[in-house]
């Protein structure tokens, strides 16, 4: 089937056109044009891997060279703000029915292979509560439920349904934001710098004051300390979309971005961790919300707004356009692969020439890394066709983007 150039799929909905204002009423600045903006497919793409990465490897230093979770936020707030010139109740609808049924088919496999394994309504002695938190597979308003301890399949850790549902936090975050994104662009209009920074004076607020108390293990906690955590990454993608960003002198982001940046580095540092083990920003929100704050500030300053790729980075198109057809999909499905391919290579330790010759390779993060590349490949292949059905296209095993005609003819 032939893919559809002007609707190649987002982490979110497709570009837009922009509508103009009823006559009589100011229209809202825009940065951005109508279509693809290639840049921005740049960074969803490279923060896709770099999730990958750090869920094989752990490398602390990763957060802080590509801050993933908070460029994708970003990402996903300038595509919602840009989508809300229609009504906001059909772009919220729009978005469930993109990123609902991606997560329906991965929690029906994910619920059943749990079963399998022993996960049930006895499981945590409250058979009522075990069937009423299933319906967070429905809607994820929170941390759809899992079996944290399970008898583990052959060869299979008994924390595989743990470290498969690791990456839920963030789509749990990405449907808060899509539900507020109505009323936090009509605030960012009126207070931009209020609305702005409210979600780092929250983190900051609840990470400190209330650090201590007891409920910081509940559900609402998680999910407040998550969206205070990106919330002003997802309003400054607002902002960017907005023209906002454009009203200030050109000196004042690139200036003050960086300060903020070090200022969570520095909140990092003065953390009392293992002096053995590398502090990973990732565990302290404050530090985290500072560094994605900063570091996207620049990114989205930088913004050149490619419509066509930059020569050098053409070679780049195929993959990159597959990774964004396919967003969804490489992230929930991503960790399976990891996980699946530990099982895959335990055997071959019995194997004696691998026993005796490659017993680096075996226990090289970059071997499960190798193995679980294709793993996730063929899990792709095999269940990302659904974010076509929920994005009502064709459905589409393998959206490699072909090369635009003509390009070498026009430019000669």
């Amino acid at each position: 089937m032939r893919a559809e150039p002007s609707r190649a799929p987002e982490w979110g909905p497709e570009p837009e056109p922009q509508t103009q204002a009823p006559h009589g009423q100011e229209p809202a600045p825009a940065a951005r044009k109508a279509g693809r903006d290639r840049y921005f497919d740049l960074l969803r793409a490279l923060a896709l891997g770099r999730v990958v990465l750090y869920h094989n490897f752990g490398w602390f230093w990763l957060p802080l060279v590509f801050p993933s979770m908070g460029v994708m936020f970003a990402l996903a707030g300038s595509l919602m703000a840009r989508s809300l010139s229609r009504p906001a109740l059909g772009v919220i609808r729009g978005r469930l029915r993109r990123l609902l049924p991606p997560v329906w088919l991965f929690g029906a496999i994910l619920v059943a292979l749990q079963i399998l394994d022993g996960w049930g309504p006895q499981s945590d002695g409250h058979p009522t509560w075990w069937w009423s938190k299933l319906a967070f597979w429905i809607l994820p308003l929170s941390t759809p439920p899992y079996g944290e301890g399970l008898a583990g399949f052959q060869h299979v850790e008994a924390t595989w349904a743990l470290q498969i549902t690791v990456p839920l936090w963030y789509l749990r975050a990405y449907l808060w934001y899509v539900l507020l994104t109505p009323l936090l662009l009509r605030a960012l209009r009126r207070l931009p710098v209020v609305t702005l920074s409210a979600p780092l004076a929250m983190v900051i607020v609840m990470n400190t004051v209330f650090a201590d108390q007891e409920f910081v293990y509940s559900r609402v906690w998680e999910n407040a300390n998550d969206f205070a955590t990106f919330g002003a990454c997802w309003i400054l993608g607002m902002a960017h979309q907005e023209g906002l960003l454009r009203k200030i002198p050109q000196y004042v982001l690139p200036s003050v971005a960086p300060l903020i940046m070090v200022a969570g580095f520095w909140y990092l540092q003065t953390r009392p961790v293992d002096p053995t083990v590398a502090t990973d920003i990732e565990a302290w929100p404050i530090a985290q919300a500072l560094w994605s704050f900063g570091f996207v500030a620049i990114l989205l300053h930088v913004s050149p707004s490619w419509e066509r790729w930059p020569r050098p980075l053409e070679r780049w198109n195929g993959l990159v356009g597959l990774l964004n057809a396919r967003a969804v999909s490489f992230y929930l499905w991503h960790q399976v692969a990891l996980v699946a391919a530990v099982p895959l290579i335990d055997p071959l330790w019995s194997v004696p020439f691998f026993y005796d010759n490659l017993r680096w390779l075996l226990a090289s993060q970059w071997f499960t890394l190798l193995v679980a590349i294709p793993l996730l490949a063929l899990l792709v292949l095999a269940f990302g066709w659904v974010e076509d059905v929920a994005a009502k296209r064709p459905p589409r095993l393998f959206p490699y983007p072909r090369r635009p005609r003509g390009r070498r003819r026009a430019t000669a």
